[in-house]
């Protein structure tokens, strides 16, 4: 039997990282939700760099430059991390290449990147998600973004529901209190999610931003069927990929480099 564990935040990781080779990273406000929509939605590839710097570069090479910092658009960008825009953009974006920097979530991907598997979750597409990792035969680290490396409720609700479904289908089993922590905190949110993260610190950021649209979007669980998976550096939509080339190929770019 597999082992599924959730990792709070990326200053974490360093902690679990030895035993896992799938890592699923959330972001639920709002990187991973927006990153979800974006390809569902038409986005062809986004490209997740950890600074603005990086981000600047790839947009000056003519890529569509989204860039988020404390919960706003950075200066110069056309985008941020909003999942409703790339929803009321999809004309405009579809079959286009994204390059995206967040506060939290892209960072966690770039520190994830090092695994074989690296795909992205959200309660978007929770049971789509869950449904395709009951049926990977690995050990499965569940990555929580965070805030700035702190702990956050949503990310934590997010992770829960995953090892909750992943446990109880038999397959995987966890021993770590942070999962059991994750697991009993989205039993306790799941009937009125919204309700529970009122008074979250991130949900209050947004709030003061006057993005609740986007809270109440992120919030809702199986809205999406994507499945983001990164392969070359990209983000794809998985049914565009094979795991197992997906694991060559990668392993390939780390002995290469």
């Amino acid at each position: 039997m597999n082992y599924v564990e959730v990792c709070f935040s990326p200053a974490d990781y360093p902690l679990y990282r030895e035993d896992f080779e799938l890592v699923v990273v959330i972001d639920v406000l709002r990187a991973t939700s927006a990153i979800c929509t974006a390809l569902e939605n038409g986005v062809d590839r986004i490209k997740p760099v950890a600074s603005v710097t990086e981000a600047q570069s790839w947009q000056a090479k003519g890529f569509i430059g989204a860039a988020e910092r404390n919960g706003e658009i950075v200066e110069g960008f056309d985008l941020g991390n909003s999942p409703i825009a790339y929803i009321d953009r999809a004309t405009e974006l579809k079959g286009k290449t994204v390059v995206l920097t967040t506060t939290n979530g892209t960072k966690a991907i770039d520190i994830a990147s090092e695994k074989n598997r690296v795909v992205i979750g959200a309660l978007n597409n929770l049971n789509a998600l869950c449904d395709w990792l009951v049926q990977q035969d690995e050990n499965i680290l569940i990555l929580g973004s965070g805030w700035k490396d702190k702990f956050n409720l949503e990310d934590t609700i997010c992770a829960g529901a995953i090892a909750d479904q992943l446990i109880e289908s038999g397959r995987f089993k966890a021993d770590e209190d942070s999962t059991v922590a994750a697991k009993f905190i989205y039993r306790s949110a799941r009937d009125n999610m919204f309700a529970f993260l009122r008074a979250s610190s991130h949900r209050r950021r947004l709030r003061r931003l006057n993005l609740n649209e986007d809270v109440k979007y992120c919030l809702t669980p199986n809205n999406l069927s994507t499945i983001p998976i990164l392969e070359n550096g990209f983000l794809v939509r998985l049914e565009e990929t094979t795991p197992k080339n997906a694991v060559e190929r990668n392993s390939t770019m780390r002995s290469e480099g």
